[in-house]
């Protein structure tokens, strides 16, 4: 494997498990894209992770569920 077919090897992995990586761990990979493609992408990537962390993706994991309060305000 050339070092591109490596490296797209390696975002897709990280983009398979970025709901699962601490938000520290997102953040600095995050910020390293950004300074890597220009700061013309930081929206567009945004939005791509966006869409692929479990607490925003529509219908793929169930949201979790907030408990309502009981009338004693519990």
């Amino acid at each position: 494997m050339n070092s591109e077919a490596l490296t797209t090897a390696l975002g897709r992995a990280v983009t398979a498990v970025w709901g699962d990586l601490p938000p520290r761990v997102q953040q600095e990979l995050f910020e390293s894209a950004v300074r890597l493609s220009g700061s013309g992408t930081r929206e567009q990537l945004a939005a791509f992770l966006h869409h692929r962390h479990p607490r925003t993706i529509d219908g793929e994991k169930p949201a979790r569920a907030v408990p309502e309060p009981d009338s004693l305000g519990g």
